[in-house]
């Protein structure tokens, strides 16, 4: 081994080049670096010296800025566009043109005089000014906006301030004035829409495709809540859009607005494109939640609302009249409605799982009907503001007349069942204790104490029936003793449930009120974390209730838990536990088993893994909810004398008791039951 080694070494020395070998393969390369060069600028020359002006584009310089240019008071017209800056006076024409870093002026060019300029300058100017003749022939009148500088306007009331680009007459960013964006390392508002959002029109002439995106427009400041953006086409021919943000309002009104655009765009033209890109910003501390909450809605003219999947990636064509369509945050929305209707569409999500700052990316693209002899002919109201019930609820009154809007739908209040729930009976009167008290930790105590007002009755009763059940347990273990082994299941089933039946007790008595009561708990669990009235609202040590309440932060992260710790979830776990135990001793035969047990407690550590992550209020009220139900359980124990249950369930047993249609038909399964055993064990005898 050392000697190969020491032969590998010994041949890279003597391979290895001397200081004469390596400056002359330098050298060799620097000349060959210089060849190419020289090639490279030999060619531009010649490509330079072929790319002039013919006398064909110098001779189409004038009808063009005749044809695209604007006209002053004085007859002068100019046309400025990519760096092209001509001035037309009668039939002379002069101005500038952009030549990379500088300028020419344009009577030079029109010789093909690039005296002074280098050859990438020279070859700059003629590309800009093929540029702009190229342009007007494509464009027309709308050439004109090709370029332009970016300016923005103003409108807003005491709830929102809207930013308005002049590129693209769009709207640059929406800002909520009453809410905070708790990512935001300075506090600053919730931006609904914008900076990585944007919309545009589209439409069609004879001969081209307009896309509003792409023209500067001119804003005109009409009052303190409307603007229009403009575009003068030349021979009475406009074509805008106009913006008005009503006082005390979340509602933007966007209009098209136009006069004489059949010189522009044929009247055989019936329908125009609005299309819609929006990337959803993150604006709470739990990412969990908010982007499970995030989703594209639409609706169907006549239908309910629907939505995309908040999974993943998802797409749909919808090839019917649409109602409106909402990218929705899991607390903010911005929602477009026609006040006609979107013809057909193509929407789609996706899931930004890896940005930090970001949850989804959605997008629309949508047919409308459209004319151009109509002054107009497209309207959209834009809803851009809070996922608030009450608000959305008043929209569908005073947007959609004719039409229930279910504006509300795009909050996420579960099933059917539990949506009603919520809606007749949670909201109202979380709205109404919100009127009166401004602790949110408060209302939602006084909301579980009403909740389990409503529920005493059937929480009684389910109390009632472990009662009667663990009263019996004497009796019901004399039987089995009467009667055991397997053999015998079948009379010892018979004989419990005619004790049943005598005491006046029934073992899934305890189930319905319990039954009863989880739609109840399930439409809580899909309001909390939808409720953005808790939104920054903070209580005791939990600073935003539609947050998780992290007191600290673990050095190391467990598996479907994290590395925080929220305490509201922690003590829920703990008195879910402490329930769980008197649950279980309540239970006839608790302790005969043993099995069960750990299952049992099972569930409450599953629910603090699954509940970590979750808004911090509905920890608060299940934490409530379950105290609540522990301090019944013992006022139940100290206020119903078990002897006294005993005494009347035994004179219930005295009494003729009809037997109901469940028990006798059990009870004839079980006669049925029997005789087939004992038609078997004749068999095996035989």
């Amino acid at each position: 081994m050392l000697l190969m080694a020491a032969l590998i070494f010994g041949f890279m020395w003597l391979r290895t080049p001397s200081a004469e070998e390596l400056a002359a393969k330098k050298a060799e390369q620097e000349q060959a670096e210089l060849a190419q060069r020289e090639l490279a600028e030999k060619q531009a020359r010649e490509s330079m010296t072929a790319d002039t002006l013919s006398a064909t584009e110098l001779a189409s310089v004038i009808p063009t800025v005749k044809q695209v240019g604007i006209a002053d008071s004085t007859g002068t017209i100019s046309y400025k566009v990519n760096g092209v800056d001509l001035t037309l006076t009668g039939d002379n024409i002069s101005g500038t043109v952009a030549a990379a870093d500088t300028v020419i002026a344009y009577a030079n060019l029109a010789k093909n005089d690039f005296n002074g300029l280098t050859l990438v300058q020279s070859k700059a100017a003629v590309a800009n000014l093929r540029e702009a003749i190229s342009n007007a022939s494509r464009f027309q009148t709308f050439a004109r906006y090709l370029n332009g500088e970016e300016q923005e306007v103003t409108l807003q009331n005491d709830l929102i301030s809207v930013d308005f680009s002049t590129k693209g007459a769009q709207i640059a960013r929406a800002t909520l004035k009453d809410y905070i964006n708790y990512l935001s390392p300075d506090s600053a508002n919730v931006v609904a829409f914008g900076p990585y959002s944007h919309f545009n029109f589209a439409f069609n002439s004879s001969t081209q495709r307009f896309e509003t995106d792409s023209f500067y427009f001119q804003p005109v400041v009409e009052n303190d809540s409307t603007v229009l953006m403009k575009l003068d086409l030349g021979k009475g021919a406009e074509w805008g859009i106009r913006y008005t943000l009503p006082a005390g309002s979340y509602v933007l009104s966007m209009e098209v607005v136009q006069k004489n655009m059949q010189e522009i765009i044929p009247p055989s033209v019936a329908s125009i494109d609005f299309n819609v890109d929006q990337t959803l910003a993150r604006n709470e501390e739990g990412r969990t939640f908010e982007q499970r909450n995030s989703a594209l809605f639409y609706k169907f003219v006549g239908d309910s609302p629907d939505d995309l999947s908040a999974q993943g990636e998802d797409k749909e064509e919808l090839n019917q009249d649409i109602k409106w369509i909402a990218f929705k945050n899991q607390f903010f929305s911005t929602i477009f409605i026609p006040r006609t209707s979107f013809s057909t569409a193509l929407v789609q999500s996706k899931a930004l799982d890896k940005d930090p700052y970001y949850v989804k990316y959605m997008n629309a693209e949508t047919t409308m009907d459209y004319s151009s002899t109509s002054e107009n002919p497209i309207a959209i109201d834009i809803f851009i503001g809070p996922n608030l019930y009450p608000l959305l609820s008043d929209l569908d009154d005073t947007l959609s007349p004719d039409e229930d809007l279910d504006l509300t739908r795009v909050i996420p209040l579960g099933w059917s069942i539990f949506r009603w729930i919520s809606t007749l009976i949670i909201i109202p009167v979380f709205t109404f204790l919100n009127g009166f008290i401004s602790n949110y930790g408060l209302i939602i105590l006084l909301l579980t104490i009403f909740i389990k007002i409503i529920l005493f009755p059937f929480t009684y009763k389910s109390f009632m029936s472990q009662a009667k059940m663990r009263v019996l347990q004497p009796e019901i273990k004399a039987i089995n003793e009467k009667y055991p082994g397997q053999e015998n299941a079948m009379t010892r089933q018979q004989k419990t449930m005619e004790l049943y039946s005598r005491a006046g007790a029934s073992p899934f008595s305890g189930c319905l009120p319990m039954l009863l009561q989880m739609p109840i708990l399930v439409a809580m669990f899909w309001f909390f974390p939808s409720c953005i009235e808790l939104r920054g609202e903070s209580f005791l040590w939990a600073h935003n209730l539609a947050a998780p309440d992290y007191i600290f932060t673990l050095p190391f992260t467990i598996p479907w838990y994290g590395n925080h710790v929220s305490l509201f979830c922690l003590m829920m776990t703990v008195v879910n536990i402490i329930y769980t135990r008197i649950n279980m001793q309540n239970q006839p035969g608790g302790d005969a088993m043993p099995g069960m047990k750990w299952m049992m407690y099972l569930m409450p550590v599953m629910f603090l893994f699954f509940f970590n992550d979750y808004a911090s209020g509905l920890s608060y009220y299940y934490f409530l909810s379950l105290l609540f139900t522990i301090i019944q359980t013992w006022v139940f124990r100290k206020c119903i004398n078990q002897d006294k249950v005993r005494q009347k369930m035994m004179e219930n047993a005295k009494k003729p008791r009809k037997k109901s249609g469940l028990l006798a038909r059990l009870e004839e399964a079980q006669r049925q039951q029997q005789a087939a055993m004992r038609e078997m064990q004749k068999g095996k005898k035989r």
